[in-house]
């Protein structure tokens, strides 16, 4: 039910802008506030240097926790929380998009929203909802969206999944400063099925090698919008 409100929701914003004062009136799914007061707080306690760049959506990125040594030199901002969709970074984006004016956003978001029963067409209207209220408190913002990747514990799901990227990256090709990434190619086999030493136990969430993939496909795009990592020392 909870996805099929927001999934309601994403459509409504595409057929016509709402206010950020309309979205504030709209109820939130309380189950996030634990995770969005904890990045307030944070926030609060040690203000993000603005201009970063914002990584945020669902496990994946919550669990990069890597994420600065990975990247040294550039300002990154992890606001990844676990087992969201699209429209729930959607819905926080003036809380945890806008304060930071971020000069660059990476995406990892629409796993969940497949697993929950969305389409690919409301996958790819998710993600333009979400770039227009990312836009709308930081206007212009390039936005990177890394693809779906394909799991094992949710390999009956990929057709969908495959679907959904296909529609996103020939949508973003159409714009300006929205970049898709394509980790599928290198995080499946000779047989296309996905590579096991790249996940963890649960077979959805990765180690650090499914990382390390992740790394070395999104530094060149980092590098394009002048986010050059520094060397080790």
């Amino acid at each position: 039910m909870k996805s099929l409100i927001w999934r309601v929701l994403a459509t409504l914003l595409l057929l016509g802008p709402l206010s950020s004062g309309a979205m504030a009136d709209s109820a939130p799914p309380s189950h996030w506030a634990p995770d969005i007061n904890a990045f307030v707080a944070a926030d609060r306690e040690h203000p993000p240097a603005p201009h970063g760049v914002l990584f945020i959506g669902s496990s994946s990125i919550q669990y990069w926790k890597s994420l600065a040594q990975d990247f040294p030199g550039i300002p990154v901002i992890n606001r990844g929380f676990g087992g969201s969709a699209l429209p729930d970074s959607t819905y926080y984006a003036d809380r945890i998009v806008w304060p930071y004016k971020p000069s660059l956003i990476v995406m990892y978001a629409g796993d969940n929203d497949v697993n929950d029963g969305a389409t690919a067409d409301q996958v790819l209207a998710s993600f333009q909802t979400f770039v227009a209220r990312a836009r709308e408190g930081v206007p212009g913002v390039p936005i990177v969206y890394i693809s779906i990747k394909p799991s094992i514990a949710r390999l009956k799901l990929w057709p969908t999944m495959k679907a959904a990227n296909d529609k996103i990256r020939d949508w973003a090709a159409t714009q300006k400063d929205v970049r898709f990434v394509d980790i599928a190619p290198v995080m499946v086999d000779a047989n296309g099925k996905p590579r096991p030493e790249l996940f963890r136990p649960d077979g959805l969430h990765m180690v650090p090698a499914g990382y390390a993939l992740w790394i070395a496909a999104l530094k060149p795009v980092l590098a394009q919008y002048g986010f050059v990592t520094k060397p080790v020392q």
